[in-house]
């Protein structure tokens, strides 16, 4: 994103629709070369409700950015899914939550707090501001929703013609959001590759991978190990676009790796 937005001036949201289309078509490509196409006649509402969720996690999250800032809104959205998860897994699919999970829960959600925020910038708190909040915790519980949806699909259906039907539906239900995007082909022209790479790797790759994994694992632990994904992109923004992590980033940092050696500590 960090690169499409340099090159090619490219919107958020037109990002967002461009790797679902990207991946919806390359993950059915996948699942009718498989010939692993079925979904259980049960679990079709849910791959709906799962694409709804997708295509609701985009809008609501890069509309949040645009109110409430990078840092804000991607701590709120990304520390509110997991405990989320955790919270409603019990109710929805009677998993019983582990200490040691919860213990990871705890110290990866408080470690990516620190990872992400920035208490350099003073809190604002005008009606645009608390807007963007709300919005990145309806992100969150979309994402949230998204998890313990397809983890109930993944009983009786096969992760990839599920993943690629969920994609599908929240690429169409996204589509019309193009309205409001300025030159959505120039910039399709300008960073084609980058969204390519997008689509086909960060997103169709990366969601067929997480739901084969959703499927050996409890909803919760899953929620837990998607936050490696604020780790991941901190290194390879130190790494590779030159910015700093101070003290309060390697606590963070630490601290998360730390719930992560926990979860894989739990062999109970």
């Amino acid at each position: 994103m960090t690169v499409l937005a340099e090159r090619a001036a490219a919107s958020p949201l037109l990002v967002g629709v461009a790797r679902l289309w990207l991946a919806a078509v390359l993950l059915l490509l996948a699942a009718v070369s498989s010939r692993a196409v079925r979904i259980a006649p049960e679990d079709r509402w849910r791959c709906l409700a799962m694409g709804a969720c997708m295509a609701a996690y985009q809008a609501a999250y890069f509309t949040a950015v645009t109110l409430g800032g990078i840092a804000v809104v991607a701590l709120v959205a990304i520390c509110s899914a997991p405990l989320m998860i955790g919270a409603l897994a019990p109710w929805l699919l009677g998993e019983r939550l582990r200490p040691r999970v919860r213990g990871a829960l705890l110290l990866g959600v408080f470690g990516t707090a620190l990872l992400v925020a920035s208490p350099s910038e003073a809190l604002d708190l005008s009606a645009r501001f608390l807007a963007g909040v709300l919005l990145a915790f309806a992100a969150g519980l979309a994402y949230a929703l998204y998890v313990l949806a397809a983890k109930a699909t993944l009983r009786r259906s096969a992760p990839l013609p599920a993943t690629a039907l969920t994609f599908t539906i929240g690429a169409v239900l996204l589509t019309p959001a193009l309205v409001w995007v300025e030159q959505p082909l120039t910039q399709v022209a300008l960073g084609w590759p980058w969204l390519v790479y997008l689509g086909g790797v960060a997103t169709a790759g990366a969601y067929a991978i997480y739901t084969v994994g959703l499927r050996s694992v409890p909803a919760s632990v899953a929620g837990v190990a998607s936050l490696l994904e604020p780790l991941t992109a901190t290194i390879l923004g130190v790494t590779l676009f030159g910015e700093r992590l101070g003290a309060t980033g390697v606590v963070g940092a630490l601290l998360l790796v730390t719930g992560l050696g926990l979860l894989l500590a739990d062999r109970d």
